[in-house]
């Protein structure tokens, strides 16, 4: 009777500990589903914040002077940011530039030579990390340190390298190569589908060398309906993506470039021509000559091509730009055009 009684204590126990055994796996496989599915959730969350739209706005008169600040000051004490000062404006003035005034960005710098901090000026602007972020992505491939050859009749090359800080991109048009333009971005177009011109036009001459605004990777290299025979290019940051369309018919591009191609600013990439709307490659079905330049932000790598492509006004930039143009000359032999003073980047 003694035995049959610790017999069945023995197995009330057992079965306690192995539910006990039970319970806690339990638990534990539900906590460890619990932790990966709140991992999961905060890497998608992750991989998701990033800017989405960038409404820019800022004006020519605006960058022209706050890049002529950023130059006056970078070697002194206080150097200042030209994509900072910007970014703070847009904060301060709900990213409105139309009744911007020099004596704004004065002011700021006045306060940042008396010892303040951007970060002290910009903590109560609730947007000024974005428009930070923003502006650094479409307008830091434009000012920088670089070298570059200039005119010297005492060498024998009748050239030299000379060190320099400001702007180091250049106009997409060649110097000595007329063009008009103006700003378009955002009016209608129609071909294939209704849809909005989410790049700039600059009416010019067949055969117009065409220039790399900035140095990157060449991503895309060929025909596209809409823009004929075209060139994409990646600056060397991954942020900006410069697409240059309507290039010249049977000639459109550098003999020398392909995809993966690395080139610097002032670079000829190509020659102006009136080529796209059409499934047929090498059709000139654009009725006025001209180049046809985009400006893409990427943050992710999801928007580079889909729905969601963040395409800015570029037209301040171009106006920037009008006055550091690329000289040419043209290879008898080649036909080719190609630089006269070269470059060197130093990327920080």
């Amino acid at each position: 009777m003694v035995l049959v009684v610790r017999q069945k204590k023995l197995v009330h126990a057992a079965a306690i500990f192995f539910a006990a055994i039970l319970f806690i796996s339990s638990a534990c496989f539900i906590y460890s589903q619990t932790v990966a599915a709140n991992t999961s959730q905060a890497e998608e969350e992750q991989k998701d914040d990033f800017i989405k739209w960038v409404d820019f706005n800022v004006t020519y008169e605006a960058l022209d002077y706050a890049i002529k600040l950023d130059i006056k000051y970078h070697d002194s004490e206080t150097p200042v940011s030209f994509i900072s000062l910007l970014a703070y404006m847009a904060a301060k003035n709900g990213n409105n530039f139309k009744k911007f005034k020099t004596s704004q960005l004065d002011a700021v710098v006045e306060q940042l030579k008396a010892g303040k901090t951007m970060e002290e000026l910009a903590a109560n602007l609730k947007y000024y990390d974005y428009y930070l972020e923003a502006f650094t992505a479409a307008l830091s491939g434009l000012v920088g340190t670089y070298e570059i050859e200039v005119k010297d009749e005492n060498t024998d090359t009748g050239k030299r390298w000379e060190r320099r800080y400001g702007i180091k991109a250049f106009s997409p048009i060649a110097k000595g190569f007329y063009y008009n333009d103006f700003d378009d971005f955002g009016v209608s177009r129609t071909y294939g589908f209704k849809r909005r011109h989410l790049g700039h036009d600059m009416m010019g001459s067949v055969g117009t060398p065409i220039i790399a605004v900035e140095g990157g990777r060449v991503e895309a290299l060929g025909w596209n309906q809409y823009g004929g025979w075209r060139i994409g290019i990646r600056s060397h940051d991954n942020k900006r993506y410069y697409y240059y369309a309507h290039l010249r018919k049977d000639f459109p591009f550098n003999k020398s470039l392909k995809v993966g191609s690395i080139v610097k600013p002032g670079d000829v990439i190509g020659y102006m021509g009136r080529t796209g709307y059409s499934i047929k490659e090498n059709v000139n079905n654009i009725r006025q000559t001209h180049l046809h330049i985009g400006l893409q932000l990427i943050f992710d790598e999801s928007q580079k091509e889909s729905t969601n492509e963040i395409w800015i006004d570029i037209y301040p930039i171009i106006q920037l730009l009008s006055r550091h143009r690329s000289e040419v000359v043209k290879d008898p032999e080649t036909k080719e055009y190609k630089r006269v003073y070269d470059i060197r980047e130093i990327l920080e």
